[in-house]
């Protein structure tokens, strides 16, 4: 075989190791949740799904899906840097859609999600989110149709939630407010063009 088919070959095979989507890309009008699931069916797929498994509703995924990776699935946090030019690594392991931290997504592989799950995958983060609320449901008492309170028990931790850390966080509670408002956007815009 000639050294040109081998490197054709090898080629083709390290492309077809990466993402089965590879689009990381975030849709174009994040501020329309119409749009958002016409550009990427797939992503509905995945809310229905995660919808009919643990009971999150569709504009609430969306909604803190937007607050952490704004639908960039290879979002990570920025760099740090000391004396600000030498890196010294991120601020912590979130990764993908949902922004799960690596502890986090293990305990979640373990239990439900398998070892390839993956936080770059629509499918995979919001499963893990779903399993995430669902369990928040039984820890906190939060009902999974409450967007503010499950986002800050999602960012906080539970346990943090439940000691209450995230009350010296204005800026927080702020944040909690805007994914709610934006989950009743999305439930609006989706209700109007018959995707809900």
């Amino acid at each position: 075989m000639s050294s040109f088919f081998r490197a054709m070959i090898c080629v083709l095979l390290l492309g077809s190791c990466g993402s089965s989507s590879g689009n990381f890309s975030a849709p174009r009008d994040l501020d329309d949740a119409c749009s958002i699931v016409s550009e990427r069916p797939e992503y509905l797929r995945a809310f229905r799904r995660v919808e009919r498994r643990y009971g999150v509703p569709v504009p609430s995924l969306m909604a803190i899906i937007y607050q952490e990776s704004k639908f960039i699935g290879n979002n990570r946090p920025p760099h740090q840097y000391a004396l600000g030019v030498i890196p010294i690594g991120r601020q912590s392991s979130a990764l993908g859609y949902s922004q799960a931290l690596d502890g986090t997504w293990k305990e979640y592989q373990d239990e439900v999600g398998g070892r390839r799950a993956s936080r770059e995958d629509i499918d995979d983060a919001t499963d893990f989110m779903g399993w995430y609320m669902i369990q928040t449901v039984e820890e906190t008492g939060v009902p999974i149709t409450d967007t503010r309170n499950q986002y800050l028990a999602y960012h906080d931790g539970r346990t943090g939630f439940n000691r209450g850390t995230w009350r010296s966080k204005s800026w927080l509670i702020r944040i909690a407010g805007e994914v709610e408002a934006r989950a009743a956007l999305y439930a609006t815009q989706l209700q109007s063009c018959g995707r809900l």
